[in-house]
């Protein structure tokens, strides 16, 4: 039913292979549209896309935790759980 397709990366220019397997894969998953990049042009855009998290020890309990935003100075900062147990009251 699927067969290998060769198309052109819109980044870098490299014909690359959207396999069968990789068709089928998009066609489960309901996405229709293909590929536009190479999986290395691909893989480079996901590492730039990534949020930066800054170390961060929790107002409330203390402990060590990682938050997505640049702290400021004399705010308080929640680790996940003080910060849903906050939400919830």
């Amino acid at each position: 039913m699927y067969q290998d397709e060769k198309l052109i990366c819109e980044d870098c220019g490299a014909e690359f292979v959207f396999t069968a397997g990789e068709q089928e894969f998009y066609a489960e998953k309901g996405l229709v549209n293909k590929p536009k990049r190479c999986p290395e042009c691909r893989k480079q855009r996901r590492q730039r896309n990534r949020k930066k998290l800054y170390d961060v020890i929790c107002s409330k309990c203390g402990c060590h935790t990682q938050v997505p935003f640049k702290p400021a100075a004399g705010k308080d900062v929640y680790c996940k759980d003080c910060y849903q147990a906050a939400k919830e009251q």
